[in-house]
């Protein structure tokens, strides 16, 4: 090719290219800086249903009442959310005591009625902060002495051994499963990773594989044999999402959310040795682990039930997951959490560190609840301690026995026992001409029963297409936590609308017939 040739070849490949930089430029001005049209999709793809269209018009409706609006009902009771402090529970003293000291050690001079007990903790944690402040920023897996205090946990809990060196502290359990999750992520578009989700599922998954640009693999839950896991269901899901994407991780809610079921040690092996044969990451999330409600029951852990398997397993890698935000202490608004990495390789680990390093550190305040979660006191503390944790513990088994029980006394609610947690997911049986109405308005059925639910009574729960669920089947999520006397008017409540609902659509001939 002559000189000329090129000359000319090179110049159409210039103006080719700013007339591509000028039409970028002009898209860019026309969507403006920031616009819902040039918004991140994955981010648009994310839904919540814990917090979704329900719940708005929930507070909505108890905004009506604070100012005098009338109503059919005189109150809006919250079911929709496991948060324990909001729906009246107290907090533990020994936690709060221990945080106030943390936060103001000239409290420990000048103040009385703090416990020995809370004084030692709070010394012991300020000993390990950068100038024994908890406004210092901690290192970035968490407070030395809070790593400790989880690691002998974690080895009196299980009978098997836990190092600090395998423990990072996060904002809440959801804030280090999704730094375990970035772990797994690719930039391939057209090899995605997958993760294996439970369904019905915590909406926090959904959202995070949405968030990340990955697939979803769902794997059904057998909601006839209380909620346990088949080997069989696990193949189906594996097989069928390898033309989409490429299993990294199975993730496990246990005790289950929204579902309640506490599995037995048998099913939790049949879970690792499937993830030891696809080579999968297993993601165990067990922040109900301290919510057990069937008597004579007992949690058992992923690692506990790994470590048994003997050393065909040692390459198994394993990532449990625990919050103060549950079991006795519901303490969500303190945002502490801890992951333990079972089998994780050294240098998997080390980018762990420099990923949640870009964070600097997880709140201090969280942390120090961590240590308090894990490490009861030993000393003057300890009689009240056990007595507000036992206390808060009978009454949560109390209420979940009659949420059970009166849930299936209702004709057309169907509920399984609730081994844990803090909800029940009850299947509800709906009209055709409600199932109809619903789709004909573009909802899902048991979103047009939540919505009517909550406009009749002012009850808040979530329907269980948020957390997704067998195709045909209709539920709801509600919690425990409200007050028993507010569980009693919320269940006599539900039973009178269920009737009329049922009656309403029965009316409604279904469409095409």
């Amino acid at each position: 090719m002559c000189m000329t040739s090129l000359i000319v070849k090179f110049s159409m490949e210039v103006h080719k290219k700013d007339l591509e930089v000028s039409e970028r430029e002009a898209m860019a001005r026309r969507l403006g800086m920031l616009s819902l049209a040039n918004l991140n999709p994955c981010v648009k793809e994310m839904q919540y249903a814990v917090r979704g269209p329900i719940v708005i018009k929930a507070a909505e409706l108890e905004g009506q009442l604070n100012k005098g609006a009338k109503l059919p009902f005189e109150q809006v009771i919250k079911a929709n959310i496991g948060d324990a402090h909001a729906m009246g529970q107290k907090p533990i003293s020994f936690v709060r005591e221990v945080i106030a000291l943390a936060t103001c050690p000239s409290l420990m001079e000048t103040a009385t009625g703090f416990s020995d007990d809370a004084v030692t903790r709070a010394k012991e944690i300020l000993g390990s902060t950068g100038g024994g402040s908890v406004g210092a920023y901690t290192n970035s897996v968490g407070i030395s002495t809070v790593l400790n205090h989880v690691a002998e946990y974690i080895s009196q809990r299980d009978g098997y051994p836990a190092s600090p060196a395998d423990i990072f502290l996060g904002t809440g359990a959801s804030g280090c499963i999704k730094n375990i999750m970035k772990l797994c992520l690719t930039m391939d578009a057209d090899n995605k990773p997958g993760f294996m989700i439970p369904v019905p599922q915590y909406p926090l998954y959904s959202a995070c594989t949405a968030e990340f640009n990955a697939h979803l693999i769902s794997y059904f839950m057998n909601e006839s044999n209380n909620w346990t896991l088949d080997r069989a269901e696990l193949e189906r899901a594996y097989e069928d999402s390898l033309k989409h994407c490429i299993p990294k991780a199975i993730c496990i809610i246990n005790p289950g959310n929204p579902t309640g079921q506490n599995l037995p040690a048998e099913n939790i092996a049949e879970i690792i040795r499937f993830a030891h044969d696809k080579q999968l990451l297993i993601m165990a999330d067990e922040v109900y682990q301290d919510n057990i409600w069937t008597d004579g029951d007992n949690f058992t852990s992923f690692k506990k039930v790994l470590r048994s398997l003997g050393p065909d397993f040692d390459d198994q890698p394993l990532a449990s997951f625990h919050s103060v935000s549950k079991g006795f202490m519901g303490e969500c608004g303190l945002r502490g959490g801890y992951c333990e990495m079972t089998n994780f390789p050294e240098d998997v680990k080390t980018m762990l560190l420099k990923l949640i390093s870009a964070s600097l550190c997880s709140s201090t305040s969280g942390q120090v609840a961590v240590s308090c979660m894990v490490k009861p006191p030993t000393g003057d503390a300890r009689e009240t301690y056990d007595r507000e944790t036992k206390a808060v513990l009978a009454s949560l088994k109390e209420r979940s026995v009659m949420v059970h029980e009166k849930l299936n006394a209702i004709p057309g609610i169907k509920c399984n026992p609730l081994q844990g947690a803090m909800y029940a997911f009850p299947a509800i049986d709906l009209p055709a001409g409600a199932i109809e109405t619903a789709k004909s308005q573009g909802m899902e059925p048991d979103f047009l029963y939540c919505s009517e639910l909550l406009d009749a009574t002012g009850i808040c729960v979530v329907p269980g297409s948020g957390f997704w669920q067998t195709p045909g089947t209709y539920h709801f999520r509600m919690t425990i936590l409200p007050p028993k006397d507010q569980l009693v008017v919320f269940l006599d409540k539900l039973a009178e609308f269920h009737g009329q609902f049922c009656e309403k659509y029965s009316d409604v001939s279904p469409l095409g017939s």
